[in-house]
């Protein structure tokens, strides 16, 4: 099975459009959490998580935007009920089964607290291996992996709405996971809505996607291959 996965859209709609049309078609869509902001509601992120019948979950910024403090976002005209309850709906976990494998996705971390960011070179990555499934997908760093922690393969697909990593030279991504060979396929393109970064400027000399970084982080070479 092929299986798209995305992250952090942050209602960037243009840019997920552009995702969705490079990856092509897939058995699966994911999403990670925080298709929006914490104060800022998309009707047309929703849509299209809607039409593509994706698997999304909550985040951060969703858990933001449905309690308290974003009820007057929540509350605007623009905002359509449906689109809303449809995110209100999401659950904040999942397990399931692809392709005869089992797979665990949340935003943060699986465990507390659910909104650390889990980098490859994290302390806390070496507990994703006691986790019983073969995959878990990440969100919340905005940030590319593909680590192999025992028998589970740890993804995060980066951001497909702000790009915070400098090793693409702060383009967006999203993932494909291909179940059959346990091959993970990450693809780079530039965001439609921001001008592009001067990969010069980047401290550590970032030139393009898959550059490395000054601070240690392991490159993914075992699950790690170019997008196109």
């Amino acid at each position: 099975m092929r299986i798209g996965i995305v992250a952090d859209v942050h209602c960037n709609h243009e840019a997920l459009r552009i995702a969705l049309d490079r990856m092509g078609d897939v058995d699966e869509l994911l999403c990670a959490g925080d298709g929006v902001y914490q104060f800022r509601f998309s009707n047309e992120v929703m849509e299209l998580l809607r039409e593509r019948d994706a698997r999304y979950i909550l985040g951060n910024h969703e858990d933001v935007l449905l309690g308290k403090w974003g009820e007057r976002a929540r509350s605007a005209d623009w905002v359509r009920g449906g689109e809303l309850a449809y995110m209100a709906s999401r659950p904040y976990r999942l397990e399931t089964t692809v392709g005869g494998k089992k797979l665990v996705m949340v935003h943060g971390s699986p465990f507390d607290p659910h909104n650390e960011y889990i980098y490859p070179n994290s302390p806390s990555i070496a507990k994703l291996g006691s986790i019983d499934a073969d995959y878990v997908i990440l969100g919340h760093t905005h940030y590319q992996m593909a680590e192999r922690v025992g028998r589970v393969l740890v993804i995060n697909p980066g951001s497909a709405g702000e790009a915070r990593d400098a090793r693409n030279a702060f383009k967006l991504s999203y993932a494909v996971l291909d179940t059959s060979s346990g091959e993970v396929a990450f693809d780079d393109f530039q965001d439609p809505t921001r001008a592009s970064v001067d990969p010069s400027i980047i401290p550590g000399g970032a030139t393009g996607a898959r550059t490395g970084r000054s601070d240690g982080t392991p490159k993914n070479t075992n699950f790690w291959t170019p997008g196109t």
